[in-house]
Parts: structure tokens; C-alpha cells; sequence
């Protein structure tokens, strides 16, 4: 950052000046009500720091960027960034915007109808992101990049229209989405008064699907359920790992191993070949490890070697792609925003796999696992659909029980942002480390989705939950948990959420009837410092889950003492190392259980060679 953003960022820091605050000198105290001293010392400081302010930031400042006419053959719609990184700043623009603290800036507004050959402006009304106007951003020296997040018109079943992202084969990223427009990033000085004309002179490129290998396989189906719903083609699809000796024995079917999670390009993890000790190391901030790069494909040679040695149990593994109009992923549950995803992967894609890959297709021989989104979808299908999955193993779960969505009570607090005071203001965090350092708050979280898109279509985490758990509102899009600006909660929408999507509470509502259909069947871990705060919902499920006895739920609920996000039972292995090993943990897992769970008469021996 220029030195005079991160002063900008630091101040708002130090003094917690936001929008609607009123910060008070830590030793102010006011003698009488309604009554405040300053000494002539404070009034300096103040009338210096506000000739800081004029000297420091530009005003009036407008960005324009322009269509040209040869980069698309009709109007456009859909969400125009612009996007700012101190001019010393490494890498694109587009790649810079995050929820920590090195983050870019970002402004972004709702274009419809966008005529090729003309230009808009971005000015003050415009949503920024950390810097939340235009008039805020420090004079100096930039690179700048516009991009056009491109949305298309669907009219749905339920009579909305609606104007959203699809997804175009990357996973649902704005900033790597095909045909999205770009410009190519440059420098330019901001200062007052000052107005950047950007143009955009390129589209992102098509990606390339991935091939089939004698291993890995790849399926995609029109599903009849969601084109019903999105009034278009709407596909759903899988990467399928095939076990060793799948081709030598025609006639065995086999168990159906399910990770859910987000998009995956391909069946990652999975290597013939031994690392490439020649390509160079890449050092991994977040684990701080070197060389991790190879690291991860050593891991996927290990796991090869062990599909393919005499004990692993023969099933086939799937990765599901299932990403929408909002999200990388669908949740795999039915929603009223974004459709039946959970009837499509469940009644459609899945009885499609076992059909062509020899599966043995019974519930009790499908299992589910995953982290994180997977976490909570792994649960959510053994909840939601209990006659069509045998296991489930959820690590470190998106928030499974409402009153922990995070750091937020969604029924009894008012205000997610803020701590329910009357005097104070104290925002909540919303990611810490194993330490309980906070480097972003829920607020900036939020402020971040709303600069990169407005109702809820930011293709960001806490927009995709609303869509998935909110009734449709007037105007087709999802009805908003709280205000993005204020951090208001709507406790009519929570009632929503609390009865179609809180698993803890669904659990504890239909124990009598699920009960009998879930014992033996619900494993969760997390990791006690979970850098989301995943743990405090993990916490009450597990009180719940313990306090069954008709029947006991007889499952596992773990904790990783001090492991952060996302800890999935293992503590022989740093985290690093133990979230490449999902399959390789889960499976035999699962195998050395299915012959409890599974009926009389159940095929338990023929995949077993």
C-alpha cells in the first residue's frame, strides 16, 4: 500500500471511526450529562488531523471506463469493478481483493443495458471496499483494472426475473470468469479532482474442460429438475475416481464414496507419477511451509499408491460440480432461490453414476465427507434425505446451528456487525488465527460482498448462505438475514432459516422419526480455534447429540486442540498435510464400519479384493 492508504486504513483502525460511531477519548469523562471538555492540546490534535484529512484525500474523483464497440455485439449487464493496488503491488488487480489485510481496493456498481461504443462513470455512489467511498481513497500512485462481472436474464418457474452470474466453468470466480470483460492494468496517479479514463480491451477466455484419463472420469447431465426451475439448459456433473481392478472385474458394483465441497476443476489429489523436483519450491503463507507445492504432490502420489495397493477398499469416488447462478457450489439441499439442487444431485446425477459405473445404488453403501461448505453439506444430506445416505463425516462444518452462525445469535442478537450495547460499539471478528489474533472483522467481511456484488449476488460466502437458507423476496432475490450496510438482523427471515436449514434444530425437532435413521451415521470434527468460529456451533450440536437416548445418536463429535480451519479428525498430522488426505481418511473409515450399518444380506465382500 502507498504509505499514505495505510495510514488511511491504520487511523480507521485505531480510532474504530465508522460510519454511524461516536468515539470518545478513552479518558474523557463528562462531568455533568451532555456536557464534554477539550483541553487546548486536544483541540490542536483535532484541527491537525482534520487538515491531514484535507490534504490527504482527493475529492470528486471519478473513474470512467469504456465499452468498445468491437467487444460485444449487444447491451450488457451486470456488475462494472474497478479496482485499485499501490503501484509497488505485485500481480493483477483482480487477483488482490481479500478479506485480510493486504487487501486492494474495490468499487463496484449495477450496470443494465450497457451499450457497446459508450462509457460510464463511476463516482461517489458507487460501493467500495475497505475504503467505502470514492472520496476516501488517498491520493498517489496506482495500478488500476476494470472488470464487468457479466449477468445473464433468467426467467423462473416461480414467475421472477432475475439477472445473475452463471457459471461459466470456472467455479463460480468473478474474476476468472469466461467472457467476463477486462482491461489491462496500468498505472495512473490519483489526485484531486482528478478523472481515469479505463477501457476495456479484452474478454477472459473460454476454460478447457478436463479429460478423461484411465482413472479419472467425467459426467455431465441436463438436469430436467433445475431447467424446470431456471427456465434453461441447467447441468449438473461429477469427477469420478475409478478403484483399481474396475475394468478386470465386470461383474462387482461398487460403494459410493461422495465428497462434497467446493467446485473442483478435476479430481485433484490424485497422481500416477512422483513429484516433479524440478519445478520451483512454493513457500505457503497460510501453513508456512516451503516448498508446499510439492508437498501436495507428493501427498497425491501417496494416495495413488494407496487406491491402488492390496488393503484400500474398492469403491468408486466422486467430487460433485454443481455450481449456479450464485455460488461455486449448490449446498446440495433444495432451495427457493437457487432450486431443487438436493433432488438434482440426489433423484438425478448420483442414480446416474452408480447406472454407469457399476454402483451398487443402495443407500446404505453411500457415503458422504467433506470440509468446510462440504462439512455442512455432508451433514446436511444425511439430515435432509436420512433413506439415501449410510454415513456422513463432517469436518469443520459451515455454522450447523443457527445460534453460533459464527459469532452471530441469529434469533436472540440484533445486530450482527456490532455487540448489542447502547454506549459501545464493538464489532464482532470474523477471522482469527490459532492464536485468536482477529484479521477482519464480520463487518468488513460483508462490506467486501456487498462492494463485489449487490443482492446477494457477490458469489461470495455469506451471500451464498442467504441465498441457499432465505425465502425469495419481492423482487426475486434473496430476502436479506440483516441489512448489508447496518448489520440489522431480520428475525422473520431467521424463522425461515431456523426451519429449513439449522441442523442442530432439525435434528432436535424430528429426533423421534430420525433418530432410528441417523444412529451410527453422524461423525463432525473441528478444530477448537477454527478460524471461522466454526467450532462454537459444533459445540451445541454436539449437547444436543449427546442428551439422545431413544435412540443414543452413537456417532463421534472430535475437537483438534488449538487447529484452525479446516481440522478433519487427524491429530497425528499438522493440518497442512491431514486436509490432502480426506479420501484416504474417510474410506477405510467408513469400510471398517458398513457392516454394522448395513442391512442383512448386503453385498459386503465382492468390492474387497
Amino acid at each position: 500500500m502507498t504509505a499514505q492508504l495505510e495510514a488511511a486504513l491504520a487511523g480507521r483502525a485505531r480510532s474504530g471511526a465508522y460510519a454511524g460511531e461516536f468515539p470518545l477519548h478513552p479518558r474523557s469523562v463528562a462531568p455533568k450529562p451532555l456536557t464534554f471538555q477539550l483541553n487546548i492540546r486536544q483541540m490542536r490534535s483535532t484541527l491537525l488531523f482534520s487538515l491531514l484529512l484535507l490534504t490527504t484525500f482527493t475529492s470528486a474523483q471519478t473513474f470512467r471506463v469504456n465499452l468498445p464497440a468491437g467487444l460485444a455485439d449487444k447491451p450488457l449487464d451486470g456488475r462494472l469493478l474497478l479496482m485499485l493496488t499501490p503501484a509497488e503491488a505485485e500481480g493483477e488487480p483482480r487477483f488482490q481483493i481479500s478479506d485480510g489485510p493486504n487487501t486492494g481496493q474495490v468499487f463496484g456498481m449495477d450496470v443494465d443495458g450497457w451499450k457497446p461504443g459508450s462509457a460510464i462513470s463511476l463516482d461517489a455512489s458507487a460501493v467500495g471496499y475497505p475504503l467505502t467511498k470514492m472520496d476516501e481513497l488517498p491520493a498517489g500512485a496506482y495500478t488500476v483494472q476494470a472488470l464487468l462481472h457479466v449477468y445473464e436474464t433468467f426467467k423462473r418457474a416461480d414467475g421472477h426475473t432475475v439477472k445473475l452470474p452463471m457459471d461459466r466453468g470456472e467455479g463460480q470466480q468473478w474474476n476468472r470468469a469466461p467472457g467476463n470483460l477486462l482491461s489491462t492494468p496500468r498505472r495512473i496517479t490519483v489526485d484531486k479532482n482528478t478523472t481515469v479514463t479505463v477501457d476495456f480491451d479484452q474478454r477472459i477466455a473460454p476454460i478447457e474442460p478436463a479429460k478423461d484419463t484411465e482413472w479419472i472420469k467425467h459426467v455431465q447431465i441436463r438436469s430436467k429438475l433445475l431447467s424446470d426451475f431456471w427456465g434453461r439448459d441447467m447441468y449438473v456433473g461429477a469427477h469420478v475416481l475409478l478403484p483399481a481392478g474396475w475394468a478386470e472385474h465386470p461383474e462387482v458394483k461398487y460403494p459410493l464414496a461422495i465428497m462434497h465441497g467446493h467446485f473442483p476443476q478435476d479430481f485433484g489429489g490424485f497422481r500416477t507419477t512422483p513429484p516433479d523436483e524440478t519445478i520451483p519450491c512454493e513457500y505457503s503463507e497460510r501453513f508456512g511451509l516451503d516448498c508446499y507445492n510439492r508437498i501436495v504432490q507428493q501427498e497425491a502420489h501417496d494416495f495413488y499408491k494407496a487406491w491402488t495397493g492390496p488393503d484400500f477398499p474398492r469403491v468408486l469416488a466422486i467430487k460433485i460440480q454443481h455450481a449456479n447462478p450464485y455460488y461455486d457450489d449448490s449446498y446440495a439441499v433444495n432451495s427457493q432461490n437457487l432450486g431443487p439442487y438436493g433432488d438434482a444431485l440426489t433423484y438425478e446425477l448420483i442414480p446416474y453414476i452408480e447406472k454407469k459405473f457399476r454402483g451398487i445404488g443402495e443407500s446404505w453403501a453411500r457415503f458422504v465427507y467433506g470440509g468446510s461448505t462440504g462439512g455442512w453439506e455432508a451433514l446436511a444430506v444425511q439430515v435432509l434425505y436420512p433413506d439415501e445416505y449410510g454415513s456422513c463425516y463432517a469436518a469443520c462444518p459451515d455454522p450447523i446451528d443457527f445460534r453460533a452462525y459464527t459469532v452471530v445469535d441469529l434469533y436472540k442478537d440484533k445486530n450482527a456487525y456490532f455487540l448489542d450495547s447502547k454506549l459501545k460499539r464493538t464489532e464482532r471478528p470474523g477471522r482469527r488465527d490459532s492464536l485468536g489474533h482477529v484479521s477482519t472483522t464480520l463487518r468488513e467481511m460483508n462490506q467486501r460482498e456487498h462492494a463485489l456484488g449487490s443482492k446477494s449476488r457477490s458469489g461470495q460466502q455469506w451471500d451464498i448462505w442467504e441465498a441457499v437458507y432465505s425465502p425469495v423476496g419481492e423482487d426475486g432475490y434473496p430476502k436479506r438475514i440483516w441489512d448489508k450496510m447496518s448489520g440489522e438482523i431480520d428475525h422473520e427471515v431467521a424463522k425461515h432459516w431456523k426451519e429449513n436449514y439449522d441442523l442442530s434444530y432439525i435434528m432436535k425437532r424430528d429426533w423421534a422419526t430420525l433418530g432410528p435413521k441417523l444412529a451410527g451415521k453422524v461423525n463432525i470434527y473441528c478444530g477448537d480455534m477454527d478460524n471461522y468460529y466454526l467450532n462454537n456451533a459444533v459445540y451445541l450440536a454436539e449437547e444436543f447429540l449427546e442428551s439422545t437416548t431413544t435412540p443414543y445418536y452413537n456417532g463421534e463429535v472430535a475437537y483438534g486442540d488449538r487447529a484452525e480451519h479446516c481440522w478433519n479428525g487427524d491429530s497425528t498430522e499438522p493440518n497442512a498435510i491431514t486436509r490432502l488426505r480426506y479420501h484416504r481418511m474417510f474410506i477405510p473409515k467408513w469400510a471398517k464400519t458398513v457392516g454394522v450399518l448395513a442391512p442383512k444380506g448386503a453385498d459386503l465382500t465382492s468390492w474387497r479384493y
